[in-house]
């Protein structure tokens, strides 16, 4: 399939799917003509790799645990030890940008509290 149609079928504009190419997330046959040519199998990954950004990871640490993922029933699987390891890592700095932002709004009540009504 095309960049048009890849785009059309995750939901990716042309443009993000060119961007995961350069971070090297996606590597797409090319023809020819020097036209993208993508495989039934990058609908999948394009949808991993939102997936994994939308966990807040980045896109060095996605390339890193691409070939880790795997599925079950249309679900993500860690399979290799590195790939648990990020997660443990993503997972411990989500947990301290939570307590900051629990912080500051005790703060900020605070601040409610003595300013009245």
């Amino acid at each position: 399939m095309q960049i048009g149609e890849l785009a059309a079928r995750s939901g990716v504009p042309e443009r993000l799917l060119r961007y995961y190419e350069e971070r090297g997330l996606l590597a797409p046959e090319r023809t020819t003509a020097g036209r993208r040519r993508y495989q039934e199998s990058d609908v999948l990954r394009v949808d991993t790799i939102r997936a994994l950004l939308a966990a807040g990871l980045n896109t060095a640490n996605i390339a890193v645990m691409l070939p880790c993922v795997g599925y079950d029933a249309g679900r993500l699987l860690p399979q290799c030890p590195e790939m648990v390891t990020r997660l443990a890592r993503q997972r411990r700095r989500l947990d301290e940008s939570i307590e900051g932002l629990e912080h500051s709004r005790r703060l900020v009540d605070a601040l409610l509290a003595q300013a009245g009504p």
